[in-house]
């Protein structure tokens, strides 16, 4: 075989259509060798000799796409001095484009014996664990174009590959579960429909399906569990795992982009599959401990903020270079549009405390690519000081923690929540507006994958985790959920209608909200995990989506009420500002009338002791079209309907006035009580000064037009 001396950049396996280049950082090995795996279970082993700044690397021509392959590190194993180098195990690539197969969990593939933490285990684990995959880079995008979806206009639709697709009856099974099935006309068509902008998929980053759970006949679903951040996970893909999930991946990025949807990736770059120190020994670890991970004051242990046995260690320049690159090449090769990073305050932990000025933020904000993409920080870890909602720096869009809370008490009436309800729903400005963000810096829900589905919010007061094998212990406790007077299923109509109600209250109430709107998938269906708040191990009919069946009659349907919301939303920009209120009239928009108002249902403005009355539950806040103080696109004046919207969040059928001097006729377009939610055609007019009678629990809207 000849072996030229290659390139110490890019890092990976970069197959230039005659051969392919070969290239591994490690600090910590005297010696590395790339092991080509062949299908007979045997392998070429070839030292990598050439070495620049700790990049050991070779050019070996002829060797294709589909090549397995894997690296095995001579060097120190101390662990009390943070080294696990071990040659006996066949280390994947942490720039592989493609990983193939799954892991056994044979004792082989870990640093020890099992039951002998301090002993050094030689067993090879090439036989038990994935290997890596030389991918062909070349594809035809053709037209492809990124969507770039203004803030503004988008409408985020949190989903899972495998949940979205697997119970689809119009997808031929062998595409259900997979990129192909994302891609299929029937799951566009359902997006399109719903008003759905930008679909952000949980994790396809290769990730690891953890040790405890295959003993326990579970799976990792959700897929927190990352070893390769350039690879597409495998089992999504529906014909291979030799480089065919790269090319279908594209695929289904390009059909999503041709329908104008948007992809963007729930990433992990906080920790690795490889746990604690009685974890596997699958890449990082063998290759260079130290450089990649946060050790402890004993270097035998991991600093830990993630909750997942590791943490990378985010002041490394290795560390930082791979996710730079990772972020880069998912953008520019796979043409996604944005990443969701998952336990953000992790990746800003610089040293101990969560930094606004880390390095990591610094190269966010000045690399050309990612800075141009939508970043969305899940603003928490589980360290200390690490709920940082409201603190990310100004490039950043948040998962807004403090909306959900909010609009979740105030449902279920939970007292004096109506002035933090007041800004939450108005954009939250107490947290983004100081460091020069606006309200498209909050990423409003309700539900997302973690915790209970909207059905379940409604429907559940504790969580229901026992299929999870962990006792019902695991899961948050405190999930601000009513289950409308009986706990889970019922046949009881009262009930019913109520759950009904109040799953059409939250709907309604996010896409009333200014900011931007992230629905979970399945919400739309009413979508039951059966009470289950913590399905990261359910990969079962417990948390795939249950779809209509085709033809089914859907007037009168949550799905029809949402479609009806979405593009309600997206008709009006008045929900959909770009600016925080001002509480005044707006200068040059000739309009005498505040931007907004609020009022008691008696019709009076709020005043001080309506906003702490410990018993108050219900309001009223008029949106004025013609004071929207941000220009169009053309610097022209934007105009708009004006909107009333009512909440009566209380158990009591309330009358609420409409106010005598902010428009003469008005009409009902929503009323959550109804069954459809939204009146077909025209709804009731009603005039100024007269009353409006909302049910407990239920919200209206009244439009009046510009």
């Amino acid at each position: 075989m000849q072996v030229w001396p290659g390139q110490a950049y890019p890092l990976g396996a970069t197959y230039d259509g005659a051969g392919t280049n070969f290239a591994v950082y490690s600090e910590a090995a005297r010696r590395i060798e790339l092991c080509l795996l062949h299908d007979d279970g045997s392998e070429t082993a070839v030292e990598l000799r050439e070495t620049d700044a700790f990049v050991r690397h070779a050019y070996l021509p002829g060797v294709m796409p589909g090549q397995r392959y894997g690296f095995r590190v001579h060097g120190p194993y101390a662990p009390d001095r943070g080294q696990r180098c071990n040659s006996a195990k066949l280390l994947l690539d942490p720039y592989a484009r493609a990983i193939s197969g799954s892991i056994d969990w044979s004792e082989s593939v870990y640093g020890y014996h099992f039951g002998k933490p301090d002993s050094r285990n030689d067993l090879d684990s090439a036989p038990h664990t994935m290997s890596s995959v030389v991918v062909n880079p070349y594809f035809d995008w053709g037209d492809d174009r990124p969507p770039r979806t203004d803030y503004h206009r988008t409408v985020i639709y949190e989903a899972h590959v495998k949940g979205l697709t697997m119970l689809h009856p119009e997808l031929p099974k062998e595409l259900r579960g997979t990129y192909a099935g994302l891609a299929h006309p029937a799951v566009i068509s359902h997006l399109t429909e719903l008003g759905v902008t930008t679909l952000e998929l949980m994790p396809v980053h290769q990730f690891v399906n953890d040790h405890r759970l295959v003993d326990a006949e579970l799976n990792n679903y959700w897929g927190y569990n990352t070893i390769g951040f350039f690879a597409p996970h495998n089992s999504y893909a529906s014909w291979g795992d030799r480089g065919e999930q790269v090319l279908e991946f594209k695929q289904a990025v390009r059909a999503l982009h041709k329908a104008g949807i948007e992809v963007i990736l729930d990433v992990v770059y906080n920790h690795t599959a490889e746990g604690s120190h009685l974890g596997p020994t699958l890449s990082f670890r063998g290759l260079d401990n130290a450089s990649y991970y946060r050790l402890s004051d004993d270097p035998r242990y991991y600093t830990d903020t993630t909750g997942t046995g590791n943490s990378l260690l985010m002041r490394s320049p290795h560390v930082l270079q791979l996710i730079m690159d990772s972020l880069r090449y998912w953008v520019t090769e796979m043409h996604v549009d944005g990443f969701r990073f998952d336990l953000a305050a992790t990746l800003a932990r610089q040293f101990h405390e969560v930094d606004r000025l880390s390095s990591f933020f610094d190269l966010v904000q000045q690399d050309p690519v990612v800075s141009q993409v939508k970043l969305i920080a899940e603003p928490w870890d589980v360290g200390e000081g690490g709920y940082q909602v409201g603190n990310f720096p100004p490039l950043w869009t948040e998962w807004n923690g403090k909306y959900r809370d909010t609009v979740r008490d105030l449902w279920r009436g939970e007292p004096r929540t109506l002035a933090e309800f007041a800004s939450r729903l108005t954009g939250s400005s107490d947290l983004y507006q100081d460091d020069g963000r606006r309200p498209l810096a909050s990423i409003n829900f309700t539900t997302c994958h973690d915790g209970f589905t909207l059905h379940d919010l409604v429907s559940y007061n504790d969580k229901h985790n026992e299929a999870n094998g962990e006792g019902n212990r695991d899961g948050e406790s405190h999930n601000r959920s009513w289950n409308c007077g009986t706990e889970g299923d019922t046949s009881d109509p009262g009930v019913r209608d109520l759950r009904d109600r109040q799953m059409r209250n939250f709907i309604a109430t996010l896409m009333l909200s200014q900011g931007v709107p992230m629905l979970s998938h399945g919400d739309e269906f009413a979508r039951t995990q059966g009470g289950n708040n913590n399905a990261y191990c359910q990969d079962n009919e417990v948390s795939w989506v249950r779809w209509p069946e085709p033809g089914a009659d859907e007037d009168g349907t949550l799905l029809a009420f949402t479609r009806a919301m979405v593009w309600l939303r997206r008709d009006h920009p008045v929900f959909r500002r770009r600016r925080f209120f001002h509480g005044r009239p707006v200068e040059g928009t000739h309009d005498e009338l505040s931007d907004i108002a609020w009022f008691t249902p008696e019709g009076e403005e709020m005043v001080q002791r309506d906003w702490q009355s410990a018993s108050a539950r219900a309001l009223s806040v008029f949106l004025n079209g013609h004071a929207i103080s941000e220009p169009g696109p053309r610097g022209e004046r934007i105009a708009d309907d004006s909107f009333l919207l009512m909440f009566n969040a209380s158990a009591d059928e309330l009358d609420f006035a409409v106010p005598v001097n902010h428009g003469r006729q008005w009409q009902v377009v929503v009323d959550t009580a109804r069954k459809e939610g939204v009146p077909p055609g025209a709804g009731p007019k009603v005039g100024a000064g007269e009353r409006v009678r909302l049910v407990g629990r239920s919200l209206t809207v009244l439009r009046r037009p510009a």
